[in-house]
């Protein structure tokens, strides 16, 4: 399956320019995948950004328009906030999601243990299709250990959406899941 690319909207326009000032840092980095880097995607400058979340929710929102899905989350850190604008972007502007209210979910890195010993925080998702998020991803791991736990819990993914492909194609497409991302690294002026 081709990878998905976000539709051109002053939105997404404005998104951009957020990330090129506030997320690409230059330097040489050590990814979470292990590889080196000349520069970093630092999504959360943007994803936590009291300007910039809400139109995180909306470019995703209209990347993955016309996608059936009621709920939204991965893996944390990277999913959360992207998962938490998506979710306030629904509320604020229902034509996005049809008029569908969209929870939002948290998956962990492992089972807690303790409490209610749960991996997966937030509106139950047994029966429910969802989409999984991730702020950028190189290999696909992320996204792809996400979805391995939403599935254990009952759930259905729809798809894997992400701001920035930096790699992961490949992994995701391997997995025969449609796969959506807002921005290419061409689109930041990095490949």
């Amino acid at each position: 399956m081709p990878i998905t690319f976000a539709p051109q909207s002053p939105e997404r326009a404005e998104l951009l320019g957020q990330i090129k000032a506030k997320a690409v840092v230059h330097g040489r980095v050590v990814l979470s995948s292990g590889r080196e880097a000349d520069f970093y995607i630092d999504l959360r400058r943007v994803a936590l950004d009291g300007a910039a979340a809400p139109l995180v929710g909306r470019v995703m929102l209209e990347l993955v328009r016309g996608l059936d899905f009621d709920a939204v989350g991965g893996l944390t850190l990277g999913a959360d906030p992207v998962a938490g604008a998506m979710m306030h972007a629904a509320a604020a502007h229902p034509e996005l999601v049809a008029g569908r209210k969209l929870d939002a979910f948290v998956v962990r890195k492992s089972e807690k243990a303790h409490g209610m010993q749960r991996r997966i925080e937030g509106p139950d998702i047994a029966g429910r299709r969802v989409l999984i998020v991730e702020d950028t991803s190189t290999t696909g791991n992320s996204p792809l250990t996400a979805v391995e736990a939403v599935r254990a819990a009952g759930a259905e993914v729809a798809a894997v959406a992400v701001i920035v492909e930096r790699g992961a194609q490949q992994a995701i497409e391997a997995a025969a899941l449609p796969y959506y991302a807002a921005y290419s690294l061409s689109d930041l002026g990095l490949a």
